[in-house]
C-alpha cells in the first residue's frame, strides 16, 4: 500500500474519532453546537445527549475500523470508506447537502485512490 493511501486511512480515522470526541465527550460544547447547527441548550437535552453519545460509538468504530484495516486486513478498508461515502451521502439527503463533503470529502477522494 502506498504511503499517500495510509496516510489518508489515517486521517480519514482521525477525523472519525474527532466526530466521536464532539458527540461523546464535549457533547454541549460551542464547537459541537457550531459543527452540527444546534445549540448547546438542546444539546443539554437528555434524549440529545443520549443519542449523540450512541452515535459517537459508531463514529468511532468507524475510525478503529480503519486502523485495524491499516494494520491487519487492508482488504476491509475499501468497504469501510464506501459506508461512510453512503452514509454522507443519505445525511445529505436527509439533512444538509454540506455533509456529503464535510464528513464523506476525505473517504471519497481515499476511495477514489484505493479503486486505482
Amino acid at each position: 500500500m502506498s504511503v499517500l493511501k495510509t496516510i489518508l486511512v489515517i486521517l480519514v480515522a482521525l477525523e472519525f474519532f474527532y466526530i466521536m470526541y464532539l458527540e461523546t465527550l464535549a457533547t454541549q460544547s460551542a464547537k459541537t453546537s457550531q459543527v452540527f447547527g444546534m445549540s448547546q441548550e438542546k444539546l443539554g437535552q437528555k434524549e440529545i445527549d443520549t443519542l449523540f453519545k450512541n452515535q459517537g460509538i459508531y463514529n468511532g468504530l468507524i475510525g478503529l475500523g480503519l486502523l485495524y484495516g491499516l494494520i491487519f486486513n487492508t482488504s476491509i478498508i475499501l468497504p469501510i470508506l464506501l459506508y461512510i461515502i453512503l452514509v454522507a451521502a443519505y445525511g445529505a439527503y436527509s439533512s444538509n447537502p454540506k455533509i456529503l463533503l464535510m464528513q464523506g470529502g476525505l473517504a471519497i477522494i481515499t476511495a477514489i485512490l484505493y479503486l486505482f
